[in-house]
């Protein structure tokens, strides 16, 4: 167990230092990082039954590519294992998992239960302290639920090793990109974390902007032309009804995010020549007013328990991040290094705030503290914008657009630690990403 601890620390990207012995939970104090991925084995899944054939390897293999892909785990090969495992109630023969240096072991069964339901359970190993980590699971659904139940098993896994939260069973909000430049097709659609599952919520013949999801994953805010002028429309995700939120002649609405209770909307509005942030109760359509500035203050996002919320403004001269209360009060500037800073957003953890910065010709992808210090540059591009943060506060995902008049926007991710950076599989161009929390 001790040495599943020490590589854990590795593959967190961290070094721990000596502690005392003392009694109680294992404390670490980190000190600085180092990278070393955890090799971990992931097997076909069991069969219970020949009707659940077909999901047994193809859940193993989203399990492998959920692990694989976070840059914490390397898979090992399957023509590198010794002995196949055939039965998932028979014991785990280690020493088989040891000589091909596999650190953790996943062991899974499928079948097809009486009341037709896919049925997944898996166990985890510390192979060389030979013992199983936690007990194992069981997830149940209809058979075609089968990649979120290899999510959940990854996320089950992940969390126990990492100690981190899940995040791989989410969705992500993006604007679909086809067409040339000039006159590019945009259309809402939602997919799976990983770019499985694709649907599009709109028809593309209107230009919809940075849809956003509700904190239960039911509804999505986003930006539309249709009218004109940018207005705030709300759809239900499962039945795509659609109703325009906030409308008042000469106005313009745009940059909606949803509070952490779901009810409140806060935006910014473009009236009588100035852009002010305002939040708006979806129910009864009340609507406050929270800056009051001849600057364009736009792109809030709200603290996770609600009390404040961080935006961009230019009220200093450039654009910069501010931080302001709920219950009013002067806005505190938190950004003050060289070049100009926008969209930012809250992460879920509450600790950091992303941004996108522009500097010396380049954009990047930060992240600071609430009070502006460690600020962290994790990408560099022609263009980066608009991060948006994974349930667990780890990942962060945004839009990185090609240079170029051919110039295609596409959807990446980055560790909060700036490592694994990659690029989001998808079958469009895609941009203004937005994920999602945990699914139900």
């Amino acid at each position: 167990m001790m040495r599943m601890i020490l590589t854990l620390l590795a593959v967190l990207g961290l070094l721990a230092a000596p502690v005392a012995a003392q009694d109680g939970p294992l404390r670490i104090e980190i000190t600085e990082g180092v990278i070393e991925p955890m090799p971990v084995a992931v097997p076909d899944f069991v069969v219970g039954d020949g009707a659940a054939r077909e999901y047994a390897s193809r859940i193993a293999r989203v399990v492998a590519d959920d692990l694989s892909g976070t840059g914490l785990f390397r898979e090992i090969p399957r023509e590198a294992f010794i002995s196949p495992i055939t039965s998932f109630s028979s014991p785990v023969q280690f020493a088989d998992w040891k000589a091909i240096n596999a650190q953790a072991l996943v062991s899974g069964a499928v079948e097809i239960g009486q009341d037709g339901r896919l049925v997944v359970k898996f166990r985890l190993y510390d192979v060389f302290a030979g013992q199983e980590l936690g007990e194992g699971l069981r997830f149940a659904s209809a058979p075609e639920g089968w990649r979120r139940m290899a999510h959940k098993v990854a996320d089950a896994v992940y969390t126990r090793i990492t100690g981190e939260g899940p995040y791989f069973d989410s969705r992500v909000a993006f604007v679909a990109e086809t067409g040339p430049k000039n006159a590019r097709r945009k259309r809402l659609a939602v997919m799976d974390y990983d770019g499985a599952n694709v649907r599009y919520l709109t028809g593309g013949d209107d230009i919809v902007l940075a849809p956003r999801f509700s904190p239960d994953g039911e509804k999505i805010l986003f930006t539309s032309y249709s009218s004109g002028f940018p207005r705030i429309y709300l759809m239900d995700v499962a039945s795509l009804d659609l109703r325009a939120l906030e409308e008042q002649p000469g106005s313009m609405s745009f940059a909606p995010r949803f509070g952490p209770d779901g009810r409140t909307v806060v935006y910014s509005m473009t009236r009588g020549g100035t852009t002010d942030i305002y939040t708006l109760d979806i129910d009864s359509g009340t609507t406050r007013r929270l800056t009051r500035s001849p600057s364009i203050d736009t792109a809030p996002s709200f603290s996770p328990d609600g009390t404040r919320i961080v935006f961009e403004s230019d009220r200093s001269g450039s654009q910069q991040l501010y931080i302001m209360s709920l219950d009013g009060g002067s806005p505190e500037r938190i950004s003050f290094g060289q070049g100009r800073y926008g969209t930012p957003v809250w992460s879920p953890r509450g600790d950091l705030i992303a941004f996108t910065k522009q500097s010396k010709g380049r954009f990047h992808i930060g992240v600071m503290r609430l009070d502006g210090s460690e600020e962290r540059l994790l990408t560099a591009s022609f263009l980066d914008e608009g991060p948006t943060w994974s349930p667990n506060g780890r990942v962060i995902m945004f839009t990185r657009e090609s240079q170029g008049a051919d110039g295609q926007a596409s959807l990446y991710s980055v560790d909060i630690t700036g490592r694994n950076l990659k690029r989001m599989r998808t079958e469009t161009g895609a941009s203004d990403p937005s994920w999602s929390p945990l699914l139900r």
